[in-house]
C-alpha cells in the first residue's frame, strides 16, 4: 500500500479506538518496551501524544524512564522551519498544547540533537522492513537526519506491521525496532 492509503486506513483504525482500548494497548506498548536492550542510555527523547489522534499514550513510558533516572527530552515543533527544538523534561517544565493539540514545552534546557540516544516515535504504519509512515510533514524525518548514526529509532504502533510501504524513497528514515501490543519487530 502506499503511504496515502495507509494513512487513511490507519487513522481510521485509531479513530475506532476507544479511550480505554487506547490506554490498554499503550500499556501493553510500554510492557513490551522493558525487553529491549535499551536501557543504559542517558538521553531518550519521546513524544507526548495528541489525545485528538488518539496517539500511544507514552505517560508509562515516561514513568519507566523516570524511574530509571534518565534524561527525558521533549520536543517543539516550528511549523514554519519544519524542525524542532529538543528541551529537557523537568518539573520546573511547562506544557502547552499548540494549534494542532501537540502538547509542547514552553522553553527550558535546549539540548543538541548529537546528545539524544533513544528515539521514540509517533507513526501511523510500519512495514516488515522498517519503514514508516507518519503524518506526512517530515518533521521525524528532518530531526533523525540530524541524529547520530548511532542513535536508536524506536516506533510505536497499536498495529501490525505491514507487509511493505510501496512509496518510500531515499530522504525516509527507517527504524531499528517498532514496539506493538503484541511484538517487538527489530530491523
Amino acid at each position: 500500500m502506499t503511504k496515502a492509503e495507509l494513512r487513511k486506513t490507519y487513522k481510521q483504525g485509531r479513530n475506532n479506538l476507544t479511550e480505554n482500548q487506547v490506554n490498554d494497548l499503550s500499556l501493553a506498548i510500554s510492557n513490551q518496551l522493558l525487553k529491549l536492550p535499551i536501557w543504559d542510555y542517558s538521553f531518550y527523547h519521546i513524544f507526548l501524544a495528541i489525545e485528538e489522534q488518539k496517539e500511544v499514550n507514552t505517560d508509562y513510558i515516561l514513568n519507566i524512564l523516570s524511574g530509571k533516572d534518565k534524561n527525558i527530552l521533549i520536543s517543539k515543533s516550528d511549523f514554519e522551519t519544519g524542525g524542532m527544538t529538543h528541551f529537557l523534561l523537568t518539573d520546573n517544565t511547562v506544557i502547552k498544547k499548540n494549534k494542532y493539540n501537540i502538547p509542547e514545552p514552553i522553553d527550558g534546557i535546549e539540548i543538541a540533537n548529537d546528545k539524544i540516544e533513544v528515539v521514540f516515535i509517533p507513526l501511523l504504519a510500519f512495514d516488515k522492513t522498517g519503514n514508516r509512515v507518519g503524518y506526512g510533514k517530515g518533521f521525524y524525518d528532518r530531526f533523525l537526519t540530524e541524529c547520530k548514526p548511532e542513535t536508536l529509532k524506536i516506533g510505536l504502533s497499536f498495529f501490525e506491521a505491514e507487509d511493505e510501504i510501496t512509496d518510500v524513497f531515499d530522504g525516509d528514515i527507517g527504524l531499528d525496532y517498532c514496539v506493538t501490543p503484541k511484538e517487538v519487530y527489530k530491523f
